[in-house]
């Protein structure tokens, strides 16, 4: 028998471990991570980015061909069949292709390497934006729990109230205005309940909508502490600083490409002038240079210079409102620290006054407007409490957000 006791109890054990193993498995799999990959695979503009990597790869797979465009062939018939009709023919045959203009290869290379860096870095800046997203949902439905737990919490200490002086009322201690303000009481309660549960309704659906699952149980915070992270690093920094480089380098283009592409031909005639006469080849080279246009040149270049000066002022910007955001954010860290400290110590005092209040108006000693009156100021503070726990991790997320960590 004790061996098989044994194992009993061994089986057991193994339950509660796997149990235990896919409960945190599963606390893991529903965190604040997995709700922003979710939420990534549904962005609508997530799977325009790989279409925009293609068209990318493919400019530079054109720049760094031969020539800038593809060859041209064309071929041609004359004959006197119409008029004299003595047999004269001729052909021609003529295949041309453009050709790079001095600098214009290279520069195109460049133009499209550096716009393959922007569309990945567009892709980190466009992930954080749904990061953002998401954390914003993820901290409303926080909150909207937060309202309705305490919400339910005054309902169920409500009803006991009531409860308790519609007991003492029947029995004479107390009187009618007494169970009116209890009955008062609780239907308020209620009534705040309603609506705490409409909000939590609608914000577990915003979170569905944007992340196709329903919402956790448990909605954890984020722990670490990205302090050292350095803004050069930041995805909308990283994304103004590659469309700067992409705008200069089309400026180089366009330096570059101040005429049309020259052509060169090669041509086959092959004629005679009557049918008496044989058949006579030629061979031929031919070059196109087309003539350059001062104001097209100019107004292209004043176009591209105007587009990287303006990139340049958008990074400028940025890196000033980064900072300005990090800093907001800290700022806003801290005083919800601060304020979550001064919640806590608040709800202590009030709960221990709720308890001498509870004793003396059982006791008869206080009437029932007093303790609604620090029973309402007890519950306040264990509402903010738990608000300001909430407020607290969503500045810690905040805080991470303007960093340009994502979850």
């Amino acid at each position: 028998m004790a061996p098989m006791k044994r194992t009993r109890r061994f089986c057991l054990n193994l339950a509660v471990t796997a149990s235990l193993a896919l409960g945190i498995a599963a606390a893991r799999a529903q965190g604040l991570s997995d709700a922003f990959e979710r939420a990534w695979a549904r962005y609508p503009l997530a799977s325009s980015l790989d279409a925009r990597d293609a068209e990318a790869r493919a400019r530079a797979e054109v720049a760094a061909g031969m020539t800038p465009g593809p060859a041209a062939a064309s071929l041609s018939a004359l004959s006197d069949r119409l008029n004299r009709n003595r047999g004269a023919q001729k052909w021609e045959a003529e295949v041309g292709v453009p050709l790079w203009l001095p600098g214009q290869r290279a520069a195109r290379q460049a133009h499209a390497r550096s716009v393959i860096v922007d569309v990945h870095a567009q892709a980190a800046a466009l992930r954080l934006l749904v990061a953002g997203e998401v954390r914003a949902t993820w901290w409303e439905l926080a909150a909207a729990r937060n309202a309705r737990d305490s919400a339910l919490l005054r309902v169920g200490t409500a009803r006991t109230l009531e409860s308790d002086v519609l007991r003492r009322f029947e029995a004479g201690e107390l009187a009618r205005t007494d169970a009116n303000l209890a009955r008062n009481e609780r239907l308020a309660a209620e009534a705040e309940a309603l609506d705490a549960r409409t909000a939590v309704l609608a914000a577990e659906a915003k979170y569905r909508t944007l992340t196709g699952v329903e919402a956790p149980n448990l909605l954890p915070a984020e722990d670490r502490a990205p302090e050292t992270t350095s803004l050069r690093d930041h995805p909308e920094r990283v994304a103004a600083a590659t469309a700067s480089d992409v705008a200069r380098a089309a400026l180089l283009v366009a330096s570059r490409s101040r005429r049309e592409a020259p052509e060169l031909a090669v041509r086959v005639e092959r004629d005679r002038g009557d049918g008496a006469e044989p058949f006579s080849n030629a061979i031929g080279l031919k070059v196109t240079i087309p003539f350059s246009s001062d104001a097209q040149a100019r107004q292209q270049t004043a176009a591209a210079r105007a587009d990287a000066s303006r990139a340049d002022a958008e990074l400028a910007s940025t890196d000033v409102r980064l900072a300005i955001e990090v800093e907001r954010a800290r700022a806003a860290l801290e005083a919800a620290q601060r304020q979550l400290a001064t919640a806590q110590r608040r709800r202590e005092l009030t709960a221990e006054n709720l308890q001498w209040i509870e004793r003396s108006f059982a006791l008869g000693e206080t009437d029932l407007t007093t303790l609604l009156r620090v029973r309402a100021t007890a519950l306040e503070a264990q509402a903010l409490d738990a608000r300001q726990r909430v407020a607290r991790d969503a500045a810690r997320s905040q805080l991470y957000q303007a960093l340009g960590v994502l979850p």
